[in-house]
C-alpha cells in the first residue's frame, strides 16, 4: 500500500486518469489531507463510497510518532520515530516573523562531513515524499502552530534524494496542499553538482542554499568528502549556471569553527571567491557535541571574519543561535537514541 501523503497532484492526477475519474477529485483529496487534516478516507464525506473504497485499496495512512521533545525559548526539536522503527527528527525555529521548520530528508547521512552529527551514522534509506511531509503535519498537530516557512536542511543530503525532494515541495506549495510559498522554502545542498544543474530546471522558485564551510580545495577536501567528487571550482560554475537559469540568489552556507575556518586569511579567499556573485554568506555559530573536537568561533573571530566580508562588497549575515541549551547539533537527538 502506498502512503497517501507521497502522492502529489501530478501523481494523483495520473492515478485519476488511469481509473476514468476526473482530476478535479485530487483537489477534494488534497484539501481533505491539508486543509481539514482528516487520517482516514470514511472522513471524506464529499467523496462517493465507491471511490473511498477505490482509494482504500491502492493507498494508506502512515504517521510517524513522536518519540521525543525538547524546548527551549527559541527552539522545538522532535525526534519522530517512523513505521519502521527508524529514527528522524525536525527542528522549529521561533521568530518573530513566525516559525520555521527544518526537517529531514534521509536517515543517517552519506556525505561524511568532518563536522557533522547527521553523517556521523551512516545513511540507512532515503525518506519518502510522505515521510518528510508528515513531519509537518506532526508539528503542527503537536504544537498547534502554523509553520510559515521550511528548510530542508535536516538529517540527510537533500539531492541525494532528489526524486523524493521534488514530490514534497510540490505537495508543500500546492494551494490545496499546505500551501507554503515557494519563497518560503529554502533546500540546502553540500554541492552535488549534477543535482544542482538539474534544480535549475525546477519551475518553482525555491530557495537554494549551498553547504561551502571553507574558501579552497586543500582545507573543503579535509571537511567535506563531496569535495573531492565535486571542486570548489565546478561548484561555483554550478552556482553561476544556477544564477543564470533562475534568476536567484544563492545562499552561501558557512559553518564557523574556531581556528579552522575563521581565520582573516579564509576571509580574504572567501571575499575573491564570491566577488561578483549574486550570493549572500550566511555565518552560522557551530553547535558542538562530544563526538567531534571541533569548537565554535570566539565572537571575536566571528566579528574580524563578518566584518571583513561586508567592506569587501559581500553581503553578509550571521545566522542567530537556536537550541544551544538542548541537542541543537543536527542528527544528535537521532544519534543519542540510536546509541542508547
Amino acid at each position: 500500500m502506498v502512503n497517501i501523503y507521497n502522492m502529489s497532484r501530478d501523481k494523483l492526477n495520473v492515478w485519476l486518469d488511469s481509473i476514468g475519474v476526473k482530476s478535479y477529485k485530487s483537489i477534494q483529496i488534497f484539501e481533505w489531507l491539508y486543509q481539514k487534516r482528516v487520517k482516514s478516507f470514511d472522513d471524506m464525506t464529499n467523496l462517493k463510497k465507491e471511490f473511498i473504497e477505490k482509494l482504500k485499496s491502492e493507498y494508506a495512512f502512515n504517521h510517524l510518532t513522536i518519540k521525543k521533545k525538547q524546548e527551549s525559548s527559541t527552539t522545538l526539536k522532535y525526534l519522530f520515530e517512523l513505521t519502521d522503527g527508524n529514527y528522524i527528527e525536525a527542528v522549529v525555529m521561533k521568530h518573530d516573523y513566525g516559525n520555521s521548520v527544518c526537517v529531514s530528508s534521509q536517515i543517517g547521512c552519506n556525505m561524511g562531513c568532518a563536522f557533522c552529527e547527521s553523517g556521523r551514522l551512516k545513511k540507512v534509506r532515503n525518506l519518502e515524499a510522505g515521510e518528510i511531509v508528515e513531519q509537518i503535519l506532526a508539528i503542527e498537530e503537536d504544537a498547534k502552530i502554523r509553520l510559515s516557512s521550511v528548510v530542508v536542511m535536516g538529517i540527510g543530503e537533500p539531492f541525494d534524494n532528489y526524486d523524493n525532494l521534488i514530490e514534497f515541495l510540490k505537495i508543500i506549495n500546492d494551494p490545496h496542499g499546505l500551501a507554503i510559498g515557494a519563497r518560503h522554502i529554502t533546500v540546502s545542498t553540500s554541492g552535488i553538482v549534477p543535482k544542482i544543474l538539474e534544480f535549475a530546471n525546477f519551475p518553482l522558485q525555491i530557495n537554494l542554499a549551498v553547504s561551502l564551510h571553507a574558501p579552497n580545495d586543500e582545507l573543503r577536501n579535509k571537511l567535506m568528502k563531496i569535495n573531492k567528487v565535486y571542486s570548489i571550482d565546478a561548484l561555483m560554475k554550478a552556482i553561476d549556471y544556477y544564477y543564470e537559469k533562475t534568476n536567484r540568489r544563492v545562499t552561501i552556507e558557512y559553518v564557523m569553527l574556531n581556528n579552522v575556518n575563521d581565520s582573516i586569511e579564509c576571509a580574504k579567499e572567501l571575499a575573491n571567491l564570491l566577488r561578483g556573485k549574486n550570493v549572500y554568506v550566511n555565518l552560522i555559530p557551530y553547535n558542538e557535541t562530544s563526538h567531534f573536537e571541533f569548537s565554535k568561533s570566539t565572537e571575536s573571530r566571528r566579528k574580524s571574519f563578518f566584518d571583513y566580508l561586508h567592506k569587501s562588497g559581500i553581503t553578509v549575515t550571521v545566522r542567530r543561535e537556536f537550541g544551544g541549551n538542548i541537542d541543537a547539533a543536527c542528527g544528535q537527538l537521532r544519534a543519542n537514541e540510536v546509541e542508547k
